[in-house]
């Protein structure tokens, strides 16, 4: 990460407070109810999981925006993934600790290391930005619910034998590392700028959100196609929501919005 600029706020017409409600208590709400649901009515309602995750990553989003917003510049990618990095570390130990209590230890865990990396960044790191202790500490925490609640959706499950075997051993995790990560640094990387806007940013977060539901329910479709459909159905419509919104924010922010036509052709540019 580069060193953080000077001092500054951005404009938030969501608050802090409401976002970390949203993915905090949304994105726990999601986990446990594609667990339980799971467990009492089969692998068709392990969904819920995902959309926990959504909320999850659209706190994540917000929190990379508000410190990113210092200038810490090639630091946005980086802060994405130090959140899923943190996030398996801790959902990980807290799945195999905490039994029913698992996404909650993983939660706390997660915030802590969260916090000890904000510190070293600080104070060793020198990089001066102000929020940078309780911005990766709810970066890591929506890290870890992302994993969480992307993998409950795959397995559904957060029993740690059921994430093993199904996420683990075949390699999903490597999946859900990618898209939790992205999910998590891309909505503000994409829309940095003094135009920046909260409702755009995340807008993109949910399309991005969205997009990590549909790609669970695809790896999944070979085990499960009672727990794929499911997924990919909402996840596109997710998708397909948010997207028209991000498109309208464009067109309203935009000086103008033209179309490019095709790419030319090899002859055309000889």
């Amino acid at each position: 990460m580069a060193a953080g600029g000077e001092p500054k706020k951005v404009k938030s017409a969501i608050p802090p407070k409401t976002m970390i409600a949203f993915g905090l208590i949304g994105g726990l709400i999601g986990v446990y109810a594609g667990h339980f649901l799971s467990d009492m009515f089969g692998p068709v309602l392990s969904f819920f999981g995902a959309l926990g995750a959504i909320c999850a990553i659209v706190w994540g989003a917000d929190t990379v925006r508000r410190v990113c917003s210092y200038g810490i510049g090639t630091g946005v990618p980086s802060i994405g993934m130090l959140a899923i990095g943190i996030g398996i570390v801790a959902a990980l130990f807290g799945l195999a600790v905490g039994g029913i209590a698992g996404p909650i230890i993983a939660v706390i865990v997660a915030t802590i290391l969260g916090l000890i990396i904000g510190l070293l960044g600080n104070r060793l790191m020198k990089m001066g930005v102000p929020i940078m202790e309780t911005a990766t500490a709810e970066i890591a925490a929506a890290g870890t619910i992302t994993i969480i609640g992307i993998s409950t959706a795959m397995a559904g499950t957060f029993e740690i034998t059921g994430i093993i075997d199904n996420v683990i051993a075949n390699g999903f995790i490597a999946v859900v590392f990618i898209v939790g990560a992205i999910a998590i640094l891309h909505p503000f990387n994409a829309n940095l700028g003094p135009d920046e806007k909260q409702d755009r940013t995340l807008s993109v977060a949910f399309i991005d959100g969205s997009i990590a539901m549909i790609l669970a329910g695809i790896v999944v479709a070979g085990v499960s196609l009672a727990s794929a459909v499911p997924a990919i159905l909402i996840g596109l419509a997710i998708w397909l929501f948010a997207f028209a919104k991000y498109l309208g924010y464009v067109k309203r922010d935009a000086y103008k919005v033209v179309g490019t036509g095709l790419l030319p052709t090899e002859e055309e540019l000889s």
